[in-house]
């Protein structure tokens, strides 16, 4: 498998991100609303991608889905 496009569905919820890059949920939400992050999943529960919370702790700003 090519690591510079690894594969999907590597995506957590919203309190795990939050608590991957030790922030509050409203803040991963929030995020998500300014288009900082992508935010997957359902109306109901909503799912963020590792490699996308990664490469924001990195200080990379573009969405992974931009990319």
């Amino acid at each position: 498998m090519n690591s510079a496009h690894p594969a999907p569905g590597r995506r957590v919820p919203t309190s795990l991100a939050a608590l991957a890059l030790d922030v509050r949920e409203g803040t991963i939400r929030q995020w998500a609303r300014r288009g900082k992050l992508t935010r997957y999943g359902t109306r109901r529960q909503a799912l963020y991608d590792l490699d996308e919370l990664a490469a924001l702790v990195a200080g990379e700003t573009t969405p992974a889905h931009d990319a």
